[in-house]
C-alpha cells in the first residue's frame, strides 16, 4: 500500500483542498500533518494562536469521522517533515503553495530535502499567485486592470477527494488553546459564509459602519484556510451589485499576494523606492499611547481596543488607524504593520503590508502621499451616533455625538455632566491634527525631493 503526506498549513479543510485531493486520490494511505512552527506560533498573539487551536480540533474532529486524526508535531518544519517521511514510509508529501518570503524559502528547503518527492498544489487563491500578469508579462502594480483580467479567467474546477484513507496517530496531539474569536473548522465556516449571503445585498451600505458589526468576518476562514475562495465566490456569485463589490474584495486579496511573490522585500521595505527616504519620527511614547488605545482620539482609541480584547478591528477602523499612525504621528508604517500582523486573528501577510503601504502611500497602487485622513471627520461619518466609541471607550459612555469624537472641543459643563475629566478618566489628544498634517505633507514632500 502506498503512502503520502498532506502538509496541512493555511488550507484547514478537507473540501476544496488540492492537496488533500491529490493525496487521497494518489496514495492508499494519506497521513494528515500539521507541524507547529515556533518561528510562526511564538510570534502570534494569544487571540490567533487560540484561533489556530479551535480549527485544528475541528480539523482532527472531521479527520477522526473518516477513521483518521491529525498528526501533530512542534519543531522546524525543514527537520520535521523529512522525519515523518521517513517514519512513514510515505512516497510523496503534498501542500498548497503559499507567496509569503519566509513560506517560499521554508518551503524550498524543504523539497531540498526531499528530492523529488514534493508535490505543491494551489489551494490558497482562486488563481495561482504570479498566472496573471500584463501583456508585457510583467506582475500587475495597479488594481483596476489586475481585478478584470483577474475576473476573466475561468473560475477552476473544485477538487474531490479520491479514496485513500486517512491514518489515525495524534502525534504530539492539538495545542491547547482558550476560547477562540469564533468556532473553529470548515462547517462552522461555512455557516459564517452562509449567514453573510444573508445580508451581502446590504454590503456596500453596511461595510464601513463599525458599529453594525455586519461584515463578512470570512477574512479569518481564508487567512486559515477553513474556506476555500473558490466556494466563497460560488455561493456569492455575481447577481447583484453588491455581491459584485464583495468579490472583489477577493480580487484584492489575490491581488497583494501576487505583489508578495513578485516583490518579496516589501514585507520589510517600501514598493516605491522613493519613499525610502522619509523622516518617520522616533517617538516611542506616542506609539505605545496608540498601540494601548490611549491617543485621546475616541475612534483612533476604540478600534485599538477591539484589537487588543478581540484579535480583529473592522476594516475601516483598520484604515483609519493606520492612518492615524503613519500620517498624524509620523510614525513608521513597520512598526503598526507587524503590531497588528501579531495581533489579529486574521493576519495575512501579503494583505497585511499591502494594507499598510496603501495607507502610507508607499506600495502599488497607494493612497497617494498626501490623502491624510480627519479621523474626527471619519469618525462622525462612520460612527455618527458613537455607538462604536461607546463599546470600547466606556469612559466616554455618556458623551453624545457629535461631540463623543472631539471631547477635547466640548465645555467643561458637558464633560462634568457626563462624568468625563480630560487628562484623568481620558487622555488629551497626544497630537494636533492640523499641524501633524503640515509636518506629514513636508515629510513625504522632502523624501520625494531626495529621490
Amino acid at each position: 500500500m502506498s503512502a503520502g503526506i498532506v502538509w496541512f498549513r493555511s488550507d484547514l479543510r478537507l473540501t476544496d483542498n488540492p492537496a488533500w485531493a491529490s493525496a487521497t486520490a494518489e496514495h492508499d494511505r494519506v497521513v494528515p500533518l500539521f507541524v507547529v512552527d515556533p518561528a510562526l506560533w511564538d510570534r502570534s498573539g494569544a487571540h490567533r494562536r487560540d484561533q489556530l487551536a479551535a480549527h485544528l480540533e475541528a480539523l482532527d474532529g472531521d479527520l477522526r469521522a473518516v477513521g483518521g486524526q491529525l498528526h501533530v508535531v512542534r519543531g522546524d518544519p525543514v527537520e520535521m517533515v523529512p522525519a515523518m517521511m521517513r517514519a512513514h514510509g510515505a512516497e510523496s508529501v503534498h501542500w498548497n503553495a503559499d507567496v509569503t518570503p519566509y513560506a517560499v524559502g521554508r518551503d524550498d528547503r524543504v523539497a531540498g530535502r526531499l528530492e523529488g518527492s514534493v508535490r505543491e498544489h494551489h489551494g490558497r487563491y482562486v488563481h495561482p499567485p504570479g498566472s496573471i500578469r500584463t501583456r508585457q508579462g510583467d506582475p500587475y502594480r495597479v488594481f483596476t486592470p489586475f481585478s478584470k483580467s483577474w475576473a476573466a479567467e475561468a473560475l477552476p474546477a473544485m477538487p474531490a477527494p479520491g479514496d485513500g484513507v486517512p491514518t489515525a496517530d495524534p502525534g504530539d496531539g492539538v495545542p491547547e488553546g482558550g476560547p477562540p474569536l469564533m468556532p473553529g473548522g470548515e462547517r462552522a465556516a461555512a455557516g459564517r459564509l452562509e449567514a453573510f449571503v444573508g445580508r451581502v445585498d446590504r454590503y456596500r451600505a453596511e461595510r464601513d459602519r463599525p458599529y453594525l458589526d455586519t461584515t463578512s468576518r470570512i477574512s479569518a476562514d481564508l487567512k486559515f484556510g477553513t474556506l476555500g475562495p473558490r466556494t466563497v465566490i460560488e455561493r456569492v456569485g455575481d447577481g447583484s451589485a453588491d455581491r459584485r463589490a464583495f468579490i472583489r474584495q477577493l480580487a484584492w486579496r489575490e491581488f497583494y499576494a501576487q505583489l508578495m511573490l513578485a516583490y518579496p522585500h516589501t514585507v520589510e521595505g517600501p514598493l516605491r523606492p522613493e519613499y525610502d527616504a522619509v523622516a518617520w519620527r522616533e517617538d516611542p511614547e506616542g506609539l505605545e499611547a496608540w498601540r494601548q488605545g490611549q491617543t485621546g482620539v475616541p475612534i483612533v482609541d476604540a478600534g485599538m481596543r477591539q484589537l487588543r480584547g478581540e484579535g480583529w478591528m473592522h476594516n475601516r477602523v483598520r484604515m483609519l488607524t493606520a492612518s492615524f499612525l503613519v500620517k498624524d504621528l509620523l510614525i513608521d508604517w513597520r512598526l503598526g504593520e507587524r503590531h497588528f500582523r501579531r495581533l489579529l486573528v486574521d493576519a495575512d501577510v501579503p494583505q497585511n503590508v499591502g494594507n499598510w503601504q496603501w495607507v502610507a502611500g508607499t506600495g502599488a497602487d497607494a493612497a497617494p502621499y498626501f490623502r491624510i485622513l480627519n479621523p474626527v471627520t471619519q469618525g462622525r461619518k462612520f460612527d455618527p451616533d458613537g455607538a462604536y466609541v461607546r463599546r470600547w471607550v466606556p469612559e466616554l459612555r455618556d458623551l453624545a455625538a457629535p461631540g463623543i469624537h472631539s471631547p477635547w472641543e466640548l465645555g467643561s459643563l458637558e464633560l462634568e455632566a457626563a462624568g468625563v475629566r480630560l487628562g484623568e478618566d481620558y487622555p488629551n489628544p497626544i497630537v494636533d491634527h492640523a499641524e501633524a498634517r503640515r509636518e506629514t505633507l513636508a515629510a513625504y514632500e522632502r523624501a520625494r525631493e531626495e529621490a
